[in-house]
């Protein structure tokens, strides 16, 4: 397979395949058409296309199919939705009579696998009014180049509560994950070997079987119909509690450390002021300093904006000396020609100068301690020896909010792997948190241990101390190592058992010593050419695990590294969502009807 190195690599190929399987499909000379779109496949499409591309398409109009539309019976309507009965439904209004028909005639296109039970009601209902009727499989959202989410973050929920009567909405949950993580990789035209984590829970066990038979069945039945073998890449699927620390350390790579201390929703960062107004901008991949500078260290940030603003203004000599915002200000109503250009570097500086601001103001004192609860070892190498020693400081600083408090204490947990009852009731108590002890309490229920402590030694890390690095940000997600090993080959099979017979290429123990400097063969070199490690954690990934993804492509050039998840993570919302996992919760509405 050819590697994921176009413009914008997971979207570009999903818009790729949404322009061959539904606007190739039903394109006709000099006819535009009006095209309806459902929550989810509104999302789909934001997220890989804009609307200028729509046009190209023929798409004069885009409505949302929930909302009360105007008939245009001259004009036929192309349908993009997900196979729900809401949607189905909203679609079948629209055509409930040839009298009282919205539109002259509809193409129907399914994101994945319509249940029997709803095409039976569209075939019954208004075949006559549907030219087309196809599943085109992406059900996910290219969130990144090489990130997708599932778009359900209610799964976190359903596969880590403890409440009975859960067990019904868990499994319809595990179904409906595997069809869509199945849709990623038909996307990417691979059928991977399948691997797990085996502990500390089961729920990447029944997913990845899960995940193996549909895989199975999907090439049974593809559009070529032909049977495709297993290819040259691995799917892994992981719990989220393989990585606690993770999630709640901060972060001070650019991405991360925003979406962690700033308001950001959506993308877009409200916070921004120009000229004493409030405005606001899109994180995106089509901004091209945004791409260069988020999985940058903010300090290594915070000296490249200024020099790229002062190299425009120099051109110019408008300013000299130190760029300040209300002289950039200035300059952008002198220059015209540069306010494009200069306005997303003015983003990114008030977004950096935001950032800072935070940091200084508290989470700098947090950073060395958490840093030194998170590695077991100071900035100098030392062990750390008494980590309570450590935390104490932070819960004795009436800065720093509870939340904080909270993450440290999390932090001091997971460094001596657990603690008894009798010690986290007195923190909890002493830092008067009681309302929100469900914070620390429910990461049990992710097979992280909390109380008591665990006698399993925690998993070994790989040194990275000479690697250059910031001293507060001394910390690698796990990931990284699981990536890496994974490229390599050396993962332990034990640990990591296949659901299916793997391809020869792949077909190692994994348990290479690390002295040991294995012999390269052709068989190797096939697996690493052009291959692909495909990545779903199953309840949420961090900014900082998305930033490894890339960080181990640009080093293993030769494989492709994309990861995803239900949805994306800040530490904040994790804490929120895990402080319910013992409540119970309503049915949710993403699950597929039967």
């Amino acid at each position: 397979m050819a590697p994921l190195v176009t413009e914008r690599g997971l979207k570009s190929v999903v818009w790729q395949k949404i322009k061959a399987t539904v606007f190739d499909d039903c394109k006709k000379e000099g006819e535009w058409k009006i095209m309806l779109l459902d929550e989810f496949t509104t999302k789909l499409l934001a997220s890989c296309c804009k609307m200028t591309d729509l046009l190209e398409e023929g798409i004069t109009v885009v409505e949302n199919i929930y909302k009360n539309r105007e008939p245009v019976r001259q004009m036929k309507a192309l349908y993009f939705i997900s196979p729900t009965s809401k949607s189905v439904d909203c679609f079948l209004r629209d055509f409930a009579s040839k009298s009282e028909n919205k539109y002259k005639a509809a193409y129907l296109y399914f994101t994945d696998f319509c249940p029997d039970s709803l095409f039976n009601k569209i075939k019954t209902s208004c075949s006559k009014s549907v030219r087309r009727c196809k599943e085109i499989n992406i059900s996910f959202i290219p969130h990144e180049s090489q990130v997708y989410t599932l778009n359900v973050p209610d799964a976190f929920y359903y596969c880590y509560s403890p409440v009975s009567g859960n067990a019904n909405g868990k499994d319809a949950i595990m179904e409906a994950m595997a069809e869509q993580i199945v849709t990623v990789c038909a996307t990417l035209d691979e059928n991977p070997g399948v691997r797990y984590k085996s502990k500390p829970l089961d729920n990447a066990s029944k997913l990845a079987q899960l995940v193996e038979k549909k895989l199975e069945d999907y090439y049974k039945i593809d559009e070529k119909s032909l049977i495709k073998g297993k290819t040259h890449s691995q799917l892994l699927i992981i719990d989220r509690g393989f990585d606690p620390v993770s999630t709640i350390l901060h972060e001070l790579t650019f991405q991360a450390m925003a979406y962690d201390l700033l308001p950001i929703e959506n993308d877009t960062y409200k916070q921004y002021k120009t000229d004493g107004k409030e405005k606001e901008a899109i994180l995106e991949e089509d901004d091209d300093l945004w791409v260069r500078i988020r999985h940058r260290h903010i300090a290594v940030v915070l000296e490249e904006i200024p020099k790229l603003m002062k190299e425009i203004s120099s051109t110019k000599k408008a300013t000299e000396g130190k760029i300040s915002l209300s002289a950039l200000t200035q300059l952008m109503k002198k220059m015209p020609h540069f306010r494009k250009q200069i306005t997303k570097q003015v983003v990114h500086l008030n977004l950096a100068e935001d950032c800072m601001n935070k940091f200084k103001l508290n989470i700098e004192k947090l950073c060395k301690t958490e840093q030194d609860l998170a590695l077991g070892t100071d900035a100098e190498g030392q062990k750390v020896k008494d980590a309570m020693r450590v935390l104490l400081p932070v819960l004795l600083n009436k800065n720093h909010d509870n939340c904080d408090k909270i993450r440290a204490i999390l932090l001091y947990i997971f460094s001596i792997n657990g603690t008894t009852e009798e010690n986290l009731d007195r923190l909890i108590q002493n830092v008067k948190i009681e309302n929100e002890s469900d914070m620390i309490r429910n990461w049990s229920y992710l097979g992280v241990p909390i109380v008591p402590q665990s006698q399993q030694g925690k998993p070994l890390r790989k040194d990275r101390s000479a690697e250059e690095t910031f001293q507060l940000s001394r910390w690698t997600p796990f990931i990284k190592d699981i990536m890496e090993d994974a490229i390599d080959n050396r993962l332990d099979s034990k640990e990591w058992p296949y659901c299916s017979q793997c391809p020869a290429v792949w077909n190692g123990s994994g348990a290479v010593s690390a002295r040991q400097k294995p012999r390269t063969n052709y068989l190797e070199l096939d697996r690493k050419n052009g291959s692909k490690l495909i990545i779903f954690v199953i309840g949420g990934i961090t900014y900082s695990e998305m930033r490894c993804a890339y960080e181990v492509s640009q080093m293993h050039k030769s494989c492709d590294v994309i990861i995803g998840s239900t949805h994306i993570l800040t530490p904040r919302k994790l804490l929120d969502d895990i402080k319910m996992l013992n409540k119970p919760k309503d049915k949710v509405s993403f699950i597929k009807d039967e």
